[in-house]
Formats: C-alpha cells, sequence, structure tokens
C-alpha cells in the first residue's frame, strides 16, 4: 500500500505517517550504535588523559621530595657535589624562578601587543586584501619554525647591534617572542572573527568612529578569548631551552636585570641539573653527602615550572572572568 492516499472527503492526498515510523529492531540498532560510540569517545578522553595523568603524577612524586621553602629560596652559589650547603640545603632555584618570569614577561610585552594589532589588522582592516593573504602566509610559516632557529636569529641580531658575545635575559625575551607571535595572532583573528557583525553595525549607526569601536566593542567582547590565546602562547614558550641556553645563557647566582648579564630559567635548569646525572661525594663523606642530588633538583625545578604555568592559567581566567562583557538576564 502506498504511503500517500486519496483523501475520502475531498480527494486530497493524505500521507500515512505510520508508514515511516521506524521499527522496533531499527531503534534498537540506533541504540547500540548510540552507545557504542558513547564508550568509544569515552575510551579516547580516558586514554588522552592517561599520558597527561602520568606525566603530572611521575613528576609531583619525584619533585616534591625536595621541593621546600630552602630549595626556593636559594641559588646554586657555593654548591660543591653532592655536600650540603651552609644554608641547610642542597641548592635551590630562586634565580631560575625569577629568570623565568623576567624573560617571559619580556616575550609577553612583544609579542601580545604586535600580535593582537595584527590579528586586529587582518580582521578589522584588510579582509581578503594582497597584503592580508600575505601576513598569514608568513604567520603560518613562522608557526612552523622550529625553536632553535628562532634562537638563533635573535643570537645573531644581538650580535649584529650590540656586538659578539652579547648574551642577556631580554634576548632571550625577543627569542620566545617569536615563537609566540604566531599563537597569538591566529588565536586572536579567530576570536575577532566571532564577534557578531552587528554589535560593529550598531556602534558604527550610532556614530561612533571605527578605532572606538574596536576598542571598546569588538576588542572587550573577545577579550576571554584573546586572554585564553596569550595564555597558550605562554604555555608555548615558557618550556623552551635551546633557544634560551644559546641568548640568555646559564648562571649560578641570581641576576634581576634583564637587559645585563646571563639569566637562568627553569627549564635551562632543568637540563643543566639532568645532564650531571649524579654528584660526587668524598670518600669520608657522611650521610649528609647526597650522590642523586641533580635528579631531585631537576625533577623539583620541573614541578616549579608546572606550578607556574598552573598559576598563569588561573591569573588568566580571572582576568577574563573580570573584564568579559557582562550581559543582562
Amino acid at each position: 500500500m502506498s504511503a500517500v492516499e486519496k483523501s475520502p472527503m475531498d480527494g486530497a492526498p493524505k500521507i500515512d505517517f505510520d508508514k515511516f515510523r521506524p521499527t522496533r529492531s531499527a531503534i534498537q540498532r540506533r541504540n547500540v550504535k548510540d552507545y557504542f560510540m558513547r564508550g568509544l569517545i569515552a575510551l579516547a578522553f580516558v586514554v588522552a588523559c592517561v599520558p597527561l595523568i602520568s606525566v603530572l603524577w611521575t613528576t609531583i612524586i619525584n619533585g616534591i621530595k625536595r621541593l621546600n621553602l630552602n630549595f626556593l629560596s636559594y641559588n646554586m652559589t657555593g654548591v660543591v657535589g653532592g655536600n650540603q650547603t651552609p644554608s641547610g640545603g642542597y641548592g635551590g632555584v630562586l634565580h631560575a624562578i625569577i629568570g623565568t618570569l623576567e624573560i617571559t614577561a619580556g616575550a609577553m610585552i612583544i609579542s601580545i601587543p604586535i600580535g593582537v594589532m595584527c590579528a586586529v589588522y587582518l580582521v578589522e582592516y584588510s579582509i581578503h586584501g594582497k597584503l592580508a593573504t600575505t601576513i598569514s602566509l608568513l604567520v603560518d610559516v613562522m608557526s612552523g619554525i622550529p625553536s632553535i632557529v628562532a634562537g638563533l636569529f635573535a643570537f645573531s641580531m644581538f650580535t649584529i647591534i650590540f656586538g659578539p658575545g652579547t648574551i642577556n635575559g631580554f634576548e632571550g625575551s625577543v627569542a620566545l617572542s617569536l615563537l609566540m607571535l604566531p599563537t597569538v595572532v591566529k588565536s586572536c583573528e579567530e576570536m575577532l572573527k566571532i564577534v557578531p557583525n552587528d554589535l560593529r553595525e550598531a556602534s558604527l549607526a550610532l556614530g561612533v568612529t571605527k578605532q572606538r569601536t574596536i576598542t571598546k566593542i569588538v576588542l572587550r567582547t573577545a577579550l576571554p578569548g584573546i586572554v585564553s590565546g596569550a595564555i597558550l602562547a605562554i604555555a608555548r614558550v615558557i618550556g623552551e631551552t635551546a633557544p634560551l641556553l644559546m641568548t640568555a645563557g646559564f648562571i649560578s647566582s641570581t641576576n634581576v636585570n634583564l637587559f645585563s648579564g646571563q639569566m637562568t630559567t627553569l627549564p635551562v635548569y632543568v637540563y643543566q641539573e639532568y645532564s650531571k646525572l649524579s654528584a660526587n661525594c668524598p670518600a669520608n663523606a657522611d650521610a649528609t653527602c647526597v650522590t642523586t642530588i641533580p635528579m631531585e633538583r631537576a625533577w623539583a625545578a620541573a614541578l616549579v615550572l608546572i606550578v607556574i604555568v598552573l598559576l598563569l592559567n588561573l591569573i588568566g581566567r580571572i582576568v577574563a572572568k573580570v573584564f568579559a562583557v557582562k550581559t543582562e538576564r
């Protein structure tokens, strides 16, 4: 029997919707497929979380034993082998924490304003233009540049400008900013694109200038996404080692001047301690001399780096929440 029948009253075709109702077996097959896909997605989520949880657990277990106030309050000045220092510890990571924060902050100051302004130009001023296409291509190319190449570029530039042997923290900030810039541009560009055009048109219709519309409406609306992109960029570079080895160097003492002298960062500190593998102890050394102290310091410094990244993420989320546009319900 056909699903379309003639109505006995007016002769118009009448559709028999019961013919399109799925059978019980079809419903069961749909439920089975639904449960299978749910289980597959849940399994994929668990598999993706296993490496992350494993890394965090291993770092915490190996780093917590040496992570204490003394470790956070002293540098590596005067540390000899596995012997205990006069302060009661075995060397610290204070100089590396200061170096990481200052060099990363310098890279943020360079890359975030340039990246945001570049994204604004691509989205608001030169849509599908030749210059915009060229800039997008260059940004895509920069996103694939190895970190060691960025370090070589910064080292060569400072050598040409300030002379051979120039190594300081700001040079490391320049190298990291080259790695941060593509992430900032791409993330800000995508966030600006999803801002509704109705907001722009409404602002311009009220006589507001384009520049003020961008700064007060567009950027304010996209601020949470811009902050998230900046956090991703920071997470991208805060663990870099190779470019900082050749630009910022490595020292055992604390240097707070970003523009003069070598500075140590946490990734470089971890690398240096790991490369030692073990410390020397005299034949008549007592129990205070620890041969495995370099690896313990490396794990503790890695844990400090993870905590810093976590704090930066929390601060970024708080900033985005505070300055986000409030909508009335």
